[in-house]
């Protein structure tokens, strides 16, 4: 959940979708000429979690970011604690304009998109089409390939294998992170992730999303490459991927090539959820790119 320093602002997404966004840090001020943006306020970013995640696994990234930045994560549909339009649309344009809408409606823009994963592939398409709204995108661990058929089904049927509801926290912890098949050795880590993920129930402990709403969602973009969209974003963008996660080092090196003013960035002992396994050194790889972001 949310630490007290988070303060939840309300966005009206795509359709009509109710959004929760958590503001990290003080809210903004308008006062200060000496500070840096528009109307003297902090430059903006906004942080997009990947398909299951939810705002709060920003949270360390958010509240080191606030010192320096008006640091914005966003519930996106299905997720945390927005809304869940069980007819909705879970379309990659639905997730775009909700991003956009985020940004127009907080003020934000232009910012810094941080994105995981699916938030990720949103924030480059977002950047892609609203070169104005982003003035700099870091891409965390998601591929720019076809990713096909065989994934989707591999994705329905681990939900299948998940032993919900599960009786305590205790038993996702250890689930997610030492006994599900996908786990190549044990990462409490990983445990941690989704246990922020589910919420008591009278029978037990169920995840806060739809299993059916997430792969709507993933279906969307499992079929199709997404390289067009990077040759398109004009923006400073550092491609960041765990040493063990899901990006690998050549497809991650021709993102960057792909990318008119791309850079790249690896972290050590790091798996898919590169910011939740290595926080520090997470931000150690960043920090340069948001420095010279600060300095342009």
């Amino acid at each position: 959940m949310p630490g007290p320093m988070a303060r939840r602002i309300d966005v009206t997404g795509a359709g009509g979708v109710r959004l929760a966004a958590w503001e990290f840090g003080d809210p903004p001020k308008t006062d200060r000429p000496d500070r840096p943006g528009a109307a003297g306020e902090l430059p903006g970013v906004l942080l997009l979690h990947g398909l299951m995640g939810r705002a709060s696994h920003w949270a360390p990234t958010a509240r080191w970011l606030a010192a320096r930045h008006r640091a914005v994560a966003l519930d996106q549909r299905g997720h945390g604690r927005s809304e869940k339009p069980p007819g909705g649309a879970y379309t990659r344009e639905a997730y775009v304009d909700d991003a956009e809408a985020a940004l127009e409606q907080l003020g934000l823009g232009p910012a810094v998109l941080i994105g995981h994963a699916m938030g990720a592939l949103t924030a480059w398409q977002l950047a892609a089409k609203r070169p104005d709204l982003v003035r700099g995108l870091i891409i965390c661990d998601m591929r720019a390939s076809a990713l096909g058929a065989a994934s989707q089904h591999t994705w329905t049927e681990w939900f299948r294998a998940w032993p919900v509801p599960f009786a305590t926290l205790a038993d996702v912890r250890k689930w997610f992170g030492e006994d599900d098949p996908w786990v190549e050795r044990p990462n409490p880590a990983r445990g941690e992730f989704y246990a922020e993920v589910m919420a008591e129930s009278p029978d037990g402990w169920r995840p806060v999303f739809e299993p059916e709403q997430m792969l709507r969602s993933r279906e969307t973009w499992v079929y199709d490459a997404h390289w067009e969209e990077l040759t398109q974003v004009r923006c400073p963008t550092l491609v960041v991927r765990g040493l063990d996660g899901e990006l690998g080092r050549a497809e991650a090196q021709e993102m960057v090539r792909v990318l008119p003013r791309g850079q790249y960035a690896e972290v050590a002992d790091a798996g898919h959820l590169v910011h939740y396994d290595q926080p520090e050194a997470w931000r150690a790889a960043i920090e340069p790119f948001l420095d010279g972001l600060r300095d342009a």
